[in-house]
């Protein structure tokens, strides 16, 4: 690889179009303001840069940026790329990934509104995330160690697997698809309206109406705490280790639990059926 080292860009298209670069601290700020530094490369290596600059890497293929900032003023840094590698990441610009595929973030500080929007095969490891609208309309994902703080986030994925996570987000994977959550933290309302083939496996669940208006909702040994009027409209098989404050008009399934407040059965066709555990009674709901 061709190495450029310890420079600062603030032209337009700095590097436009190179390839087989080794970028190493370097600067991509300056009064000429410039965007698309690294726009249409291939195989590029960028380690210990600082960008502050808009849209520096966009179309790249085959990709690592390793120990590196991207500010505030770094928007966009990273659409229409594939193989892409991220390590050790700041990454504090507004829409930092979009529509990549084949991505690998780990030990990454994401503070990014919409990040992650309409990418394909993301792998994120032992990262912190603070956003809104979080993965979009991603596919494929595997999430391992994350933890993540904000509203809307995971609407629309496709296809995702979520182990030893913690998530602290309202609205929460509404209208997801083929997702699996394990081991898992998940705090904040309304989680996981509208989703369909949503599995959660030993999750400790927090907040208010949680999974209402699910299909093929499958819950196994979860803890619920602070949840009222959950599952409403849902369907749904689900075995709760812990007490649920309220229950309402599942559709169809059966509901495990220790003990429950108060259900709620004012819609004729809600034939879910409730199972306290420590009795073995079923009730209609």
């Amino acid at each position: 690889m061709n190495l450029i080292q310890n420079q600062t860009f603030d032209e337009e298209r700095a590097l436009y179009g190179r390839s087989d670069l080794r970028v190493e601290d370097c600067r991509f700020d300056g009064l000429a303001d410039g965007e698309s530094a690294l726009k249409e490369c291939r195989r590029i290596d960028v380690r210990h840069c600082f960008f502050n600059l808009r849209y520096p890497l966009w179309h790249v293929h085959s990709l690592q940026v390793s120990d590196s900032e991207m500010t505030e003023g770094c928007r966009a840094a990273l659409w229409y790329c594939e193989e892409v590698t991220l390590r050790r990441m700041r990454m504090h610009g507004i829409k930092a990934l979009r529509e990549c595929r084949q991505i690998t973030v780990e030990d990454c500080d994401i503070l990014s509104p919409e990040f992650g929007w309409f990418n394909h095969q993301i792998t994120m490891n032992h990262c912190t995330a603070e956003s809104e609208y979080f993965m979009m309309r991603s596919r494929d994902l595997q999430f391992h160690h994350v933890r993540m703080k904000g509203k809307y986030s995971f609407q629309y994925i496709e296809n995702a697997v979520f182990e030893h996570c913690e998530f602290d987000t309202k609205d929460a994977f509404w209208h997801a698809r083929n997702v699996v959550v394990r081991d898992c933290v998940i705090k904040g309302e309304y989680l996981g309206w509208y989703s369909d083939h949503l599995t959660l496996e030993r999750c400790r669940i927090i907040g208010t109406q949680p999974l209402c208006y699910c299909r093929n909702l499958k819950l196994i040994d979860c803890e619920m705490v602070d949840t009222d009027l959950a599952f409403e409209r849902s369907e749904v098989q689900a075995v709760i280790t812990t007490p649920v404050l309220s229950i309402k008009n599942p559709l169809s399934g059966t509901i495990q639990v220790p003990a429950v407040k108060e259900i709620i059965h004012d819609l004729p066709e809600a034939a879910g059926q409730i199972v306290l555990s420590e009795t073995t009674d079923a009730i209609s709901a």
